[in-house]
């Protein structure tokens, strides 16, 4: 049997199953990939938010990042919860030796609210992570948290896409689905843009609470598309398409916000 494309997830676990490395997998997996793995931190973690979290040395994400790159080798790259600024640095400076595409998806809070980035860590995010991405995906939360950069309206998005720019990824997808529905007159919207050309990725808002892991399940969607050799922009599109069904069919678990759906495609 031919290999599939094979894509890496850097990231955290979450132990409830909806985000995280675990997300990345199912999502890697259902894009037709063979998804690996190099563990950050690990997460006690359910529907009703972040219990603990335990970062792991940087000595100890190196080891598993050469050891699948050396060996099996990878087509994209995607990155998730890096905490500090010490494992953000050890990931870039890792990233840095590799010639595939590579997502930022730079996680500052979980989806309860609960933080997953040291406020030390984001002049290393800013200066070292983001120029290695090919395409970063931060949410509008993210955006002002790296840029200062506030959006209330999708007008703002380009603002924010060019701040996101001026840190050195060489596209950015700035994610409009913290606006109001009112705001985005009922869809999401995102803008995918390298600063010369622009994709506005719209679809219907799906009213549907149980929406975690959104953020990751784009990323290594993204991660998946282009590690079969899709474009940025081809990527994206498919990214979005298979987030949005997924969103729609996300789930009721445990006592709290439910995750997405990664396998819907497969009860189609």
């Amino acid at each position: 049997m031919p290999t599939p494309p094979r894509a890496l997830t850097v990231a955290g676990s979450d132990s409830g199953g909806g985000a995280g490395i675990q997300a990345d997998l199912k999502t890697m997996l259902a894009l037709g990939t063979h998804g690996m793995s190099v563990l950050t931190a690990v997460t006690a973690q359910n529907s009703l938010g972040v219990q603990g979290a335990w970062e792991l040395p940087a000595e100890a994400v190196r080891a598993q990042f050469r050891s699948v790159v050396d060996d099996i080798g990878v087509q994209a790259v995607k990155t998730g919860m890096l905490s500090s600024a010490a494992l953000v640095e050890t990931v870039a400076a890792l990233l840095a030796d590799l010639d595939v595409p590579v997502v930022i998806d730079p996680v500052g809070v979980s989806k309860h609210g609960d933080p997953l980035l040291a406020e030390s860590a984001l002049d290393a995010v800013r200066t070292k992570l983001l120029p290695t991405a090919t395409v970063a995906t931060p949410n509008l939360d993210e955006v002002a948290q790296l840029t200062g950069v506030h959006v209330r309206e999708e007008a703002d998005l380009r603002r924010a896409a060019a701040a996101v720019l001026d840190h050195g990824p060489r596209w950015a997808l700035v994610k409009g689905g913290h606006l109001t529905a009112d705001t985005a007159a009922g869809e999401a919207v995102d803008l995918l843009t390298d600063g010369r050309e622009e994709h506005w990725l719209r679809a219907p808002r799906h009213d549907n609470r149980h929406t975690h892991g959104t953020g990751c399940t784009l990323a290594s969607a993204i991660a998946a598309q282009l590690a079969k050799g899709d474009t940025v922009p081809q990527a994206a599109a498919a990214a979005k398409e298979y987030v949005t069904g997924a969103i729609a069919a996300g789930f009721r678990l445990g006592a709290g916000i439910g995750p997405v759906d990664h396998g819907w495609r497969l009860r189609g």
